[in-house]
């Protein structure tokens, strides 16, 4: 039997390893190559992004460069539950934040798809305002944030506040209030 991944985990942002370099001129015969791992819808936006941040951090634009290479990375072992640690910075309203964020999830596009999600609830920011400058697995020693390090249990449990009823051979015939499933 083949494990097919949940189409609800699925997420509409990929991973994308984007190299490109400055056209080869005659005073620069090899120019440095630059590469860089993107987190875009397709591959369109992701290399639009890769432009962006060449013309912020080299002084290259897509116009006198050129790319050698745009590809989507796909998870390695994409059904086991993985601790992941972004650091990123965003713009907000006040100005320019560093951050570090956990996140627990089965790739690292559903990190970030919940990171982007995050980001929105709680500062408003928006995916153009954010810049992820580095995303990584980490073990389970190495994680920071108390409501990452709570689901790390060996043997994790639930409360199960509300219980199914009783099946009818086991139900009174005659109660003096009415059933509930909630037990504490």
């Amino acid at each position: 039997m083949v494990k097919k991944i949940d189409k609800s985990l699925n997420t509409n942002i990929h991973q994308y390893h984007i190299v490109g370099r400055a056209v080869p001129t005659a005073k620069d015969k090899n120019p440095n190559v630059y590469r860089m791992c993107i987190f875009a819808k397709n591959d369109t936006n992701a290399k639009s992004r890769f432009w962006y941040f060449m013309k912020k951090i080299n002084k290259l634009k897509k116009s006198n460069g050129e790319l050698l290479a745009c590809e989507q990375i796909k998870e390695k072992f994409p059904l086991r539950v993985k601790n992941y640690g972004v650091l990123l910075r965003y713009d907000s309203r006040t100005g320019t934040h560093n951050m570090y964020k956990e996140f627990r999830d089965t790739t690292k596009e559903g990190a970030i798809a919940q990171l982007y999600s995050e980001m929105a609830g709680r500062h408003r920011a928006r995916a153009s305002s954010i810049n992820i400058i580095r995303i990584s697995e980490i073990s389970s020693s190495l994680v920071r944030r108390p409501h990452i390090k709570q689901l790390l249990k060996r043997r994790l449990r639930f409360p199960a506040l509300h219980l199914p009823t009783l099946q009818k051979e086991y139900r009174k015939k005659f109660a003096s209030k009415r059933p509930s499933t909630y037990r504490m």
